[in-house]
């Protein structure tokens, strides 16, 4: 028998301890491996624990970063918010200037739109009221070209045009158109100017056809036959004249010629020197619409001193009435001068004689009647009682 601690464990026989022993051994076997297990596990669980402590830790270290991911996320929305709502202010405003800008510019446009088309509308006017023009203007060219065509018109246009400026120019009593003269000649017009120089005579003359055939020359020989043609033209005018209007006695030794025509005088000029110099040496001076005009006016102030030297006995009368007016004003002016002393020297005798009554109604108004002496004797006579 077996007995532990005065216990018995085991009683019988020996293969019952073998039994009993292996049991035990079996037991104490399992215990160590247990042992074994449990110890490592204990150090399988170490790592584990601090595998889960870090696991924990990165947890937590996630955690927080997942809560300042989450506040960042906040913040960043709320700036995506508030960057949204800048920029939709932003887009807003944008869009109203844009807006105001579009409408300024299209009210703008249509303002300019508008006065273009009025400026064009005008402007279409004035095109048409000078298509008007051009188209009657071509009428009187027409009509002037059938005027010109023909000699008679022509001189009576040259004629009308010679009234028209002599008209503007001179007094109605200074001239006479188509005044005839003692050889039974007809002048366009006769001035009247005083003697020297006389009267003299301005004949109007057109040579157009030899113009016209310089004009439309087209070689030199067709050149030479027009100025050939000019020539015999406008000295057989000078010498008309020269011997028509130019009389001893009657008229000045002088006369004018005509030319309607600017063109005609310019190509004289430029051209035909020699005509003009024939001209000065036949004493027919050839003139121009603008050189008539001048002309006329120098003789105009020709006609004015001779007028006045005619009138200058009437002029001097009536300076000497005029002389004895004025002596008879000035000595009327003296009389109310002298009156005027004598008014004056009266009013300076009443102030004298004002101020002296004055003077003594001031002395009566300071008397002072306590100031007489009581001896002093009584110049007031007395009163009488009545009865």
């Amino acid at each position: 028998m077996i007995t532990l601690n005065g216990q018995p464990i085991i009683s019988g026989d020996l293969p019952g301890l073998i039994v009993v022993g292996s049991g035990l051994l079996l037991v104490l076997i399992v215990l160590l491996q247990t042992l074994r297990a449990t110890t490592r596990a204990a150090r399988m669980v170490a790592p584990m624990q601090a595998q889960i402590g870090q696991l924990g830790a990165n947890i937590q270290a996630l955690s927080d970063g997942q809560h300042h991911l989450s506040g960042g996320l906040h913040h960043v929305s709320e700036a995506q918010a508030s960057a949204q709502a800048r920029m939709l202010t932003l887009m807003e405003q944008r869009l109203a200037e844009v807006s105001r800008g579009m409408t300024e510019t299209l009210h703008g446009t249509a303002t300019r739109t508008a006065r273009s088309l009025g400026d064009l509308q005008q402007r279409l006017e004035t095109i048409d009221k000078a298509q008007a023009n051009i188209e009657k203007l071509s009428g009187n060219v027409l009509g002037l070209q059938d005027i010109l065509s023909n000699k008679q018109t022509r001189g009576a246009f040259g004629e009308i045009q010679l009234h028209d400026i002599v008209l503007k120019a001179l007094p109605s009593d200074a001239y006479t158109m188509q005044a005839t003269l003692s050889n039974g000649r007809r002048a366009d017009c006769l001035v009247h100017l005083p003697n020297p120089p006389g009267p003299i005579v301005i004949d109007s003359k057109f040579p157009l056809e030899a113009y016209e055939s310089l004009r439309r020359a087209e070689n030199q020989s067709q050149q030479i036959e027009a100025q050939r043609m000019m020539r015999i033209a406008v000295r057989s005018h000078i010498k008309a004249i020269s011997e028509r209007y130019i009389l001893e006695g009657e008229t000045a030794d002088g006369a004018l010629m005509f030319l309607p025509s600017e063109a005609v005088y310019a190509e004289l000029h430029a051209n035909f020197p020699e005509l003009v110099r024939d001209g000065f040496t036949a004493k027919v001076w050839i003139v121009s619409p603008t050189t008539c005009m001048a002309t006329l006016n120098t003789m105009r102030a020709v006609l004015k001193d001779a007028r006045m030297r005619e009138q200058a006995g009437a002029i001097r009368k009536e300076l000497a009435a005029l002389y004895a007016d004025v002596d008879r004003l000035g000595t009327r002016v003296e009389s109310l001068d002298r009156h005027f002393g004598q008014a004056a020297k009266d009013i300076e005798d009443i102030k004298i004689s004002a101020d002296k009554a004055g003077k003594r109604a001031r002395r009566l108004d300071n008397f002072d009647f306590e100031e007489l002496a009581p001896d002093a004797p009584s110049r007031v006579v007395p009163l009488k009682p009545l009865i």
